[in-house]
């Protein structure tokens, strides 16, 4: 307990380094990066705006406009996001608490830069995350409800669209959701809050360490796995689930690292 009570305390006293001079305006500019999605400005002081935050910077990191790396200035956030500081404070311990941000004493908070390790035990976790998801869908009656199916299939379609498209940050933000529809499928609310840390995690680690040539989270891949879950023999979903995952794992170069040079205010522009 003490030494996670010392590792909190040094997690918040890291939250609260603020970056100055050039560094900050280095900063700024990649905050503007960051936030340029095709989405609304989040700019509510509301009860829901660090959970607002929090996945826009989600987002931003699935679909590769933050990489690995990236330094998150606290003033820049703010001012993108129309919050205060003390509100991006709030976000950034979340997210380091997540281990999505990394925070360094008298430098900041940065994108987590995963090791090889890490992105290893990230997919072993997910591995077994997802196992317990599926376990969960195969028990539900067949067919699949309606609704469950209907949705599923939009997915799918909307997937196949972005790679028909070329459209390679949709494509990887849809991938994720993907994953996280089935988890909300299967009705376990832990279940779908582990995975929903360990996909952003994940994306890092893609983002790190993806080979140029390779395509990650397949669309067909993912059609394929629902069409074994609606109506293929008994553990079908989970083989090719689970064929899946590796996958992915195996088209990680893990001597290749992102240099983290991103501007974040254009990422985030649209939001302003």
């Amino acid at each position: 307990m003490h030494g996670q009570a010392a590792a909190d305390a040094f997690v918040r006293w890291s939250v609260l380094c603020t970056i100055r001079g050039n560094k900050l305006n280095s900063a700024r500019a990649i905050m503007k990066t960051v936030l340029s999605a095709p989405r609304r400005a989040v700019r509510g002081r509301g009860e829901g705006a660090e959970a607002r935050i929090v996945r826009s910077i989600g987002e931003a990191i699935a679909d590769r406009r933050l990489p690995p790396g990236t330094k998150l200035a606290e003033e820049s956030l703010a001012e993108v996001f129309g919050v205060s500081r003390e509100r991006v404070r709030k976000v950034l311990l979340l997210l380091a608490q997540r281990r999505v941000v990394t925070l360094i004493p008298n430098r900041g908070a940065f994108v987590a830069k995963p090791t090889a390790r890490e992105a290893r035990e990230v997919f072993e976790a997910r591995r077994v995350i997802e196992r317990a998801v599926v376990e969960a869908l195969e028990r539900t009656p067949r067919p699949l409800p309606d609704e469950t199916s209907a949705k599923l299939r939009a997915h799918l379609a909307r997937e196949e669209e972005a790679d028909r498209a070329g459209d390679r940050m949709a494509l990887i933000r849809l991938s994720g959701q993907f994953h996280q529809l089935l988890a909300d499928f299967a009705g376990n609310a832990t279940l779908a809050g582990i995975l929903a840390d360990l996909i952003d995690r994940s994306s890092l680690a893609i983002a790190a360490f993806e080979r140029r040539s390779s395509h990650s989270c397949s669309a067909t891949e993912h059609r394929r796995f629902v069409e074994a879950l609606e109506s293929g023999p008994p553990g079908a979903a989970m083989r090719l689930m689970m064929e899946h995952l590796d996958e992915v794992e195996r088209q990680l170069d893990l001597d290749v690292r992102s240099d983290g040079a991103v501007d974040l205010k254009s990422v985030f522009a649209d939001r302003t």
